[in-house]
């Protein structure tokens, strides 16, 4: 009986596809260990409608008894409202909410905008509907990304309710940063900072180059994972840091590219494109190429650092002011040694990446930070 049962069990998860690490959640086990340990002579388990409907709403009202006692402490502690926009599976734009307390985040909803014209006043009423639901007198600030169209909405935010702050988010900023840094654009006005900054694109872009032309060819990613245990990372460009992401990973892996195309099996593989073969191979073995890299990574690091610490579920607003101080004193340290200067002489690259630090700090920066910061007993 025991074997029939085991099988069962077995043939349910092998014929619905059903992960596997399904069998470590402690509420499966707990269903058949009752179900063992009680006489449920006839019992029927539940069918598709009655778990679609009746006992979903049961178990979402049980976790809002479980919610309540962190819903009490919003009174007195105050909370922080946090929207985001994303696309779910279905590729429908979503917006979801989020309350962030001293203790954890809590999911409030999520609003599907298909067919809305997201504008500021529309983001802005979806802002003020979940305000109204968890109390105004609770919420202390409303965090969004810097979008224009978001920065419009929190402004109307706070003209509706002058006791809430609106701020854009740390970690969006920084971001933002990194792209103006590695991705700079060849225009009039930021003609300057192209000129400073386009060997880091150049950079990304070879290494870009690289991966794409291992990854999207089985026979190049196969020969790759021979030498190396670490993965090439596909980086989505929505991902925060992306670039530095890519870079970081590129490092890891020298060695392991360095051998694979100085290897017996790169030399003996022929294929259509041999010229980028040809290029890839140069790149790959060119210090000076690797150098850069190393340059890149170092310079910025201290954003990248700053970026994971406020990228968390703890709060860290007490830590912004003193974190973004320090983080430009260490990234011009790094630029300054490199460039083996001392800091009282000019560096035209240092004053490009300053000003564009100082310029996404000056467009997010609130009182709140520097009040956090005033307040925090360190």
């Amino acid at each position: 009986m025991r074997e029939q049962l085991d099988g069962e069990i077995a043939r349910m998860f092998y014929s619905a596809g059903l992960p596997f690490n399904l069998a470590r959640n402690p509420h499966y086990k707990n269903a058949f260990t009752y179900a063992c340990n009680n006489n449920l002579a006839g019992y029927v388990p539940p069918g598709y409608n009655v778990i679609r409907t009746k006992l979903l709403q049961r178990e979402r009202d049980n976790i809002e008894k479980l919610l309540e006692p962190t819903r009490g402490v919003w009174k007195e502690k105050g909370v922080t409202l946090v929207c985001d926009g994303w696309t779910d599976p279905q590729k429908r734009p979503l917006i979801n909410f989020m309350a962030v307390t001293e203790s954890y985040p809590m999911f409030i909803k999520a609003v599907n905008c298909e067919g809305q014209y997201k504008d500021k006043f529309f983001i802005s009423n979806l802002i003020k509907e979940v305000i109204m639901m968890e109390g105004p007198s609770n919420i202390i600030q409303v965090i969004t990304d810097n979008a224009p169209v978001c920065r419009a909405a929190g402004l109307l935010v706070e003209q509706a309710y002058p006791h809430i702050f609106w701020t854009p988010c740390v970690v969006h900023t920084l971001n933002l940063a990194l792209k103006n840094i590695c991705a700079a654009k060849n225009t009039e006005a930021n003609e300057i900072t192209y000129n400073e900054c386009h060997w880091i694109t150049v950079i990304a872009g070879d290494a870009i180059v690289i991966r794409n032309f291992i990854m999207n060819h089985s026979m190049r990613l196969s020969m790759f994972n021979d030498f190396s245990n670490l993965k090439m990372l596909a980086v989505a460009e929505t991902r925060f840091a992306s670039v530095i992401v890519m870079l970081r990973r590129f490092k890891k892996i020298k060695n392991a590219l360095q051998a694979m195309v100085i290897s017996d099996k790169w030399t003996c593989y022929r294929e259509d494109d041999v010229g980028k073969a040809r290029y890839v191979k140069e790149k790959l073995l060119d210090d000076l190429w690797w150098d850069e890299i190393e340059y890149i990574i170092n310079f910025t690091d201290p954003i990248y650092e700053m970026l994971r610490v406020a990228d968390t579920d703890k709060s860290c607003l007490h830590l912004i002011y003193e974190m973004w101080d320090s983080m430009l004193a260490k990234v011009k340290e790094i630029i300054y040694r490199h460039e083996r200067k001392t800091l009282h002489e000019d560096s035209s690259f240092w004053d490009v990446i300053y000003v564009i630090l100082e310029d996404r700090w000056s467009k997010s920066n609130t009182p709140l930070h520097c009040l956090a910061h005033s307040l925090n007993p360190r």
